[in-house]
């Protein structure tokens, strides 16, 4: 079995290789092939990986390369994981939008913005390189924004499905408070990506009980710390809220927090620089615990899951399918959205793809921003794909955490000056 990576070059791929080398029975890899233009640093990854696969007893073969028709080539699963403009961009996602009080974040709101048009035109050349060098491959993507990235590529007829570790992140937290083996819990985990609820938390299965009221009652506040958002809110909710809702519900207060301290975009600049220096030694075989503050969270579990079952390699063998969280078109899970929204909701995974699981009702408190928020996403994509600056204003403007139209016209001069290279039809 060949799997490529594309962004293989990010220092975030060891944790993706810690994945496959302990996770060898679920996904018997033979041939790994990172993708990348950044030949130095997918040197030092590359030999990391062999490292890794070696230390345990793994014999898969780790190939490095920048050219992508070559390393996709035979692939049976091509991962996107990218970042066009690296974390330079990303400095500026989370900088200029707090010029205009808003806020600045990679993946939600303007700064959200300005990475999908970046990442869309990039990505869907991708696939169809895909598509005329491996039409049979499954395109995995986890780049951000996940479910703009993803609805891109289900339009233009990819096989693909989107991933993201919010959902695997919040099941090991819960599983941890209620003492539980992770496998015992599954989510009713609905909305759109970074935009989700966790309507209900069963034990044994899609059809087990339902111990949400218990995890809220007993372990509410320590969910409150970890989701930094009051307890109050969860408990009038009814329901765990995605971290990300904090930049909805608590918007002002994170827009003065983040304006008084060094931007994330420098924290895992620092961190990266850090990890680079630690992955050239080549005593180093395994993932340094430094690597779990770069974030991504047991991306390398549901990663090496979702694959395993795609290609029929998960439980039975293929012969069933497995429940997991992903990134799919809506098709009437959600009523009140579109069917070619994309969602991320629970689905059976199977070699067919992925078919969601059916949904419980949405209170309308939930439902009325998750159909906000997809309305924003159309015209993002739209922005994405045809370029414009009215489309990108009426993007902002559509945006629950803009609204304003002096701040998105603000907002729309200053995401177009910062992305001037990264944006051919400016």
């Amino acid at each position: 079995m060949k799997i490529a990576v594309v962004g293989g070059g990010s220092t975030y791929t060891p944790e993706l290789i810690d994945g496959f080398a302990r996770l060898r029975d679920t996904l018997p890899v033979g041939e790994l092939v990172l993708i990348d233009p950044a030949a130095e640093r997918l040197d030092v990854i590359g030999g990391l990986a062999r490292r890794i696969f070696r230390r345990a007893g793994h014999d898969a073969a780790v190939t490095t390369t920048a050219d992508l028709d070559a390393g996709i080539e035979g692939a049976d699963a091509v991962l996107l994981q990218l970042r066009v403009g690296g974390q330079a961009a990303r400095l500026q996602d989370e900088t200029w939008p707090l010029e205009c009080g808003c806020v600045g974040q990679e993946t939600t709101g303007a700064g959200g913005l300005a990475k999908a048009l970046r990442t869309v035109p990039v990505v869907l050349d991708i696939a169809e390189r895909v598509r005329r060098t491996n039409p049979g491959a499954w395109i995995i993507d986890f780049t951000n924004p996940v479910g703009i990235v993803t609805r891109a590529l289900l339009q233009a007829g990819h096989k693909a499905i989107g991933l993201c570790n919010a959902a695997i992140h919040m099941q090991r937290k819960a599983a941890g408070l209620l003492g539980v083996p992770p496998e015992e819990v599954h989510l009713d985990h609905y909305g759109l990506n970074h935009l989700t609820w966790e309507l209900g938390v069963r034990l044994g299965g899609p059809d087990g009980k339902d111990v949400l009221p218990r995890l809220l009652a007993e372990h509410g506040a320590a969910l409150a710390e970890f989701l930094q958002m009051p307890l109050n809110l969860l408990e009038r909710l009814g329901a765990v809220p995605s971290s990300y809702l904090r930049y909805y519900y608590r918007h002002d207060e994170v827009v003065g927090e983040l304006g008084s301290k060094p931007s994330r975009a420098a924290e895992v600049a620092a961190i990266e620089r850090e990890l680079l220096e630690m992955y050239r030694d080549p005593s180093l075989d395994t993932k340094p615990d430094l690597l779990s503050r770069r974030g991504g969270a047991f991306y390398s579990e549901a990663a090496v899951a979702l694959a395993a079952s795609l290609l029929g390699t998960g439980s039975a063998e293929g012969r069933s399918a497995d429940v997991q969280v992903v990134n799919v078109r809506n098709s009437g899970t959600l009523p009140f959205l579109p069917d070619d929204a994309v969602v991320e909701v629970p689905a059976a995974v199977s070699r067919a793809g992925a078919e969601p699981l059916p949904a419980p009702p949405v209170r309308p408190l939930m439902a009325g921003l998750i159909a906000h928020v997809t309305a924003y996403e159309d015209l993002a994509l739209d922005a994405a794909l045809h370029g414009g600056r009215d489309r990108v204003f009426d993007a902002l403007l559509a945006h629950p955490l803009v609204g304003q139209y002096r701040e998105a016209e603000a907002l729309t001069d200053r995401l177009l000056a910062h992305n001037r290279e990264h944006l051919a039809w400016l």
